[in-house]
């Protein structure tokens, strides 16, 4: 792992993966050297620090860890979970936004409709991707694709990864609040199972459009808020240096949402973070999602829409009140 992987409260662990590299390398050159029990003791002592790091993770250093680069995104989930993966574009009203991400495939025998936001994995395909921050067109595409997976019967499946919608000017003038509340209606409206998972960043509107579903999912280290800690801080304090303690006070992690009962469950991450075994967090988060859907089996559409209403309806609401 090079050390522009590593953030910034992984300092020591970085120091000591790179003594781990050096040792290797010098072996490499002379084959003389027995670095073995050295190499033990350090992998020993680097991997006692990573489970003890990764065990009390403040709110803000989850957030880091929702973003790092190397986190797999809904483009990963889709060639590693989904057969026969078809993609869909545009909106049928004004073009293709790339943020978003949807189409047809086959999960585990069956066949479902993926949507998920894709941020992109290095500088040209988060540029082409806009960061994972999708325009209205993105969102009406979401809902398109809903429709089609009522019209055939196919769940639907999807992961959310954004910092939020794309809040530029064109956004704004194609009417980026009605899309986003069009695509949120249409999760309600429709008679089918939906699953959603939060695979990094869940924020605010831009995550909720395509997130209220049947059952919502969290990865261990992801989050999900109204607003970013920096743009939080920035409107309680004008200074957006004071995310650390607006991330604490959000509560936007997936155990104070569970507590809360806004998500259904929390999907274990490898130590150190997806991005350390993404293909062992990948399948796992498969694992979550078909047993979500086949609890859904069954159900008429009505009772599905029912409750996926009923649950939305229930957050925040105090007992006792109407």
């Amino acid at each position: 792992m090079s050390t522009q992987t590593y953030l910034d409260f992984e300092k020591q662990i970085a120091e000591l993966e790179g003594k781990v590299q050096e040792l290797r390398q010098m072996a490499v050159e002379d084959s003389s050297m027995d670095i073995s029990e050295e190499v033990q003791r350090l992998e020993a002592k680097s991997s006692t620090l990573l489970r003890e790091t990764y065990s009390k993770l403040n709110p803000w250093q989850k957030c880091q860890v929702a973003r790092h680069p190397r986190r797999p995104h809904f483009a990963d989930y889709a060639r590693h979970l989904i057969e026969d993966f078809t993609p869909l574009a545009g909106d049928r009203l004004y073009g293709q936004d790339e943020a978003i991400q949807g189409g047809l495939g086959r999960f585990r025998g069956r066949s479902v409709v993926v949507i998920g936001h894709e941020k992109g994995a290095d500088t040209e395909s988060r540029l082409k991707h806009n960061f994972g921050m999708a325009m209205p067109e993105g969102y009406r595409k979401a809902a398109r694709l809903m429709d089609t997976a009522e019209r055939f019967d196919l769940p639907v499946v999807t992961l959310v990864d954004t910092a939020g919608a794309y809040p530029g000017v064109g956004a704004e003038e194609r009417g980026q609040a009605e899309a986003i509340a069009r695509s949120t209606e249409k999760c309600l409206q429709i008679g089918v199972p939906m699953v959603s998972v939060i695979i990094g960043e869940g924020g605010s509107g831009g995550a909720v459009a395509i997130a209220t579903a049947n059952k919502v999912y969290m990865l261990e280290h992801s989050i999900y808020s109204v607003i970013s800690p920096e743009g939080c801080a920035s409107i309680l304090w004008r200074d957006s240096g004071k995310a650390k303690e607006a991330a604490a006070a959000m509560k936007l992690t997936a155990q104070d949402l569970l507590a809360h009962k806004i998500i259904d469950g929390i999907i274990e991450e490898p130590v150190g973070g997806a991005h350390r075994n993404p293909v062992a967090l990948m399948d796992l988060a498969g694992d979550t999602i078909e047993e979500a859907l086949k609890g859904l089996d069954g159900h008429t559409p009505q009772d599905l829409r029912r409750r996926r209403q009923d649950k939305f309806l229930a957050m925040g609401r105090i007992e006792g009140t109407a």
